[in-house]
């Protein structure tokens, strides 16, 4: 890291633009913006009042990225919610602290990926592998008990019926929370899998596809801004289009107007946006 005098560094700092309020910088205006903020930090003295002025603009600056990535996320518990974005702003501080500009690459397509690991991690160490209803959940704990105090008495792995005597459960109930267990710990896919064919292959191998959506994430992130700048009557056009998902004919006896007007609007519409992503 290149180290320069205090009196450099001051005038580095003070030739950034002000920012008020980092936190509402819009999202278009935080890429440019991150970019000079970066090019400062690579110069400072790390530790210094000035370094952390920088990076904690930054942070600031970037927190749309977590409320993008934590939004993948919804439809949870408030109290669950409130950690997820926690938990992203652990993956943010991580990208601004990874980040080089030497990488030619937009600190969005860095970060995204950081904060969406952070949050997957979060998932994996706290909650269960899948959904698992909470009498199943409790049923396991009291089952690996009595599995163990049954295991220390007989000298062997318990029976189904011996479990349900000692926990005062039907039979069909252990079994239910047997199944329930098997949730808790999921495989890796790096796991290994023996074949017949090539001797020896890993999971991921054999499940799943490519996420081609992925490459979308920063697009919508710079859409976004776009529409929100677009004129009601526009704006309620490529909702209706393209969220509710209705015809030009359905969206032209909705607002009143023939088909071919809205046919007008809509590509008129389109190519405002469409020029907007590609000059940001």
């Amino acid at each position: 890291m290149t180290l320069v005098s205090s009196e450099a560094t001051d005038r580095q700092t003070s030739e950034l633009p002000e920012v008020a309020d980092p936190s509402q910088v819009a999202p278009r205006d935080a890429r440019e913006l991150s970019r000079r903020f970066f090019e400062q930090l690579t110069v400072l003295e790390e530790g210094t009042p000035e370094y952390q002025y920088v990076r904690n603009t930054l942070i600031e600056m970037n927190m749309s990225l977590v409320r993008f990535a934590a939004g993948r996320f919804r439809g949870r518990e408030p109290e669950e919610m409130e950690d997820i974005v926690q938990t992203g702003m652990i993956g943010l501080i991580k990208a601004i602290d990874r980040f080089e500009l030497s990488r030619e690459a937009e600190f969005t397509s860095f970060a995204i990926p950081h904060i969406v690991g952070e949050i997957k991690r979060f998932f994996r160490d706290t909650t269960w592998a899948v959904h698992v209803p909470r009498r199943l959940q409790e049923a396991r704990v009291h089952l690996a008990r009595a599995t163990e105090e049954l295991r220390g008495r007989l000298g062997r792995t318990p029976t189904v019926k011996e479990l349900s005597e000692l926990m005062s459960l039907p039979e069909d109930e252990v079994w239910e929370a047997r199944l329930a267990a098997n949730g808790y710990n999921a495989a890796s896919l790096d796991a290994a899998i023996s074949t017949s064919e090539d001797g020896e292959s890993v999971l991921q191998d054999f499940i799943g596809t490519q996420d081609t959506t992925l490459e979308l994430v920063e697009d919508f992130h710079a859409l976004a801004p776009l529409i929100a700048d677009l004129a009601d009557r526009d704006r309620q056009i490529i909702h209706l289009r393209f969220v509710e998902e209705l015809t030009q004919d359905q969206i032209g006896e909705y607002l009143g107007v023939s088909q071919m007007h809205v046919s007008r609007l809509l590509s008129r519409t389109l190519a405002r946006l469409r020029e907007g992503l590609l000059t940001t």
